[in-house]
């Protein structure tokens, strides 16, 4: 198992992270910034450092700062949790550098995983669903206009690089898809520094289900059980649900199948989550995307299967065998997980 571990995050999954490796006897080091100085993450951990000010820029999104603070404390390890530089490959790779142990998946599958139309083509070559869309990314408008005919109304317009639902927006014709697309492309380059759009047909009445996976030390891919996670307002999940009310056993079976063969093509190592666009209706799902990090919604399925997901990450990451017999994964239960939000009603 791993010494010791510094948990390059903050608030809920920081305590999250630091609990299991209390359980297992690995030293949990946290940092944080003059705003979460007097959080109870940082009195849980067995160590603490101060990285900088309130910013993200200047604390939890400085590589620099965090591989410093492992180095200053002594950890070994770095588990990124969620959001922040999770599933930026390049602090992977150069936490790995460092001769640190990165606690997730190899910066490769991190970069394949990211640009959704690599991602597209590449689980369209593993013979996993994919809707009809485009294959390249898309950065003016005539050339969007082109490629919407192409695929055929309605389209869903959305940034090529990023997640989170930002910019994101559907088209029914080509004045929508126009307003579409100048929304998406400005998001995209505020947001994620690139104006790339990928265009894709719109499902509609689609369900939203996410797959969770772990990719073991020894090479294997696991499929743990499905989530719903339709319900969101503004593209951003609210409820999440498993097992979903809307797949049968046999779409279910045939979605984790997919989401297996979706890690095996990019040599995935660590927990991760497989999405896709159900049609429940027709019985059909495509894929949407990869989520290569610990997911914000992976309590539900901890609950049905009885898996600790970060206990399986440090023994992935530590090159151990996983804490269950992967013969033998036999949710049952059901758990529901729901998303309070603050916005300004005006």
């Amino acid at each position: 198992m791993l010494d010791s571990v510094l948990v390059a995050n903050r608030g809920e999954i920081a305590r999250r992270v630091i609990r299991t490796a209390r359980r297992l006897g690995v030293r949990a080091v946290a940092v944080y910034s003059d705003a979460d100085a007097d959080l109870p993450y940082v009195r849980e951990a067995d160590e603490a450092l101060y990285i900088g000010p309130s910013q993200p820029a200047r604390s939890y999104l400085d590589a620099a700062a965090l591989i410093e603070a492992a180095r200053k404390t002594g950890a070994t390890a770095v588990h990124p949790g969620y959001g922040f530089l999770a599933e930026n490959a390049d602090f992977a790779r150069r936490v790995i550098e460092a001769g640190l142990t990165w606690v997730g998946p190899g910066p490769g599958a991190i970069e394949q995983m990211g640009d959704k139309i690599r991602a597209r083509n590449l689980m369209e070559q593993a013979g996993v669903p994919v809707s009809p869309g485009t294959r390249e990314p898309v950065t003016d408008i005539a050339e969007a206009v082109t490629e919407a005919e192409r695929i055929g109304y309605p389209v869903m317009v959305k940034a090529a690089a990023g997640g989170g639902g930002i910019g994101m927006g559907a088209a029914t014709d080509e004045a929508g898809l126009r307003a579409a697309f100048e929304t998406a492309r400005s998001r995209a380059e505020r947001f994620f520094g690139s104006p790339a759009i990928l265009l894709e047909r719109y499902v509609q009445r689609a369900r939203h289900v996410e797959v969770q996976i772990l990719g073991l030390a020894d090479g294997r891919v696991l499929a743990l059980g499905e989530r719903d996670c339709s319900v969101q307002r503004r593209h951003q999940k609210v409820a999440e649900e498993t097992p979903s009310p809307g797949v049968s056993a046999s779409l279910r079976e045939r979605m984790l199948a997919a989401a297996v063969k979706a890690g095996e093509a990019v040599g995935y190592r660590g927990a991760g989550t497989v999405e896709c666009l159900v049609d429940a209706d027709a019985g059909s799902f495509v894929f949407l995307e990869m989520n290569t990090r610990l997911q914000v919604e992976h309590p539900v399925t901890e609950l049905v299967t009885g898996i600790d997901l970060v206990e399986q990450q440090f023994r992935i990451a530590a090159g151990e065998p996983p804490s269950f017999d992967p013969a033998a994964i036999h949710p049952a239960g059901h758990a529901l997980e729901l998303r309070i939000y603050a916005e300004d009603p005006i």
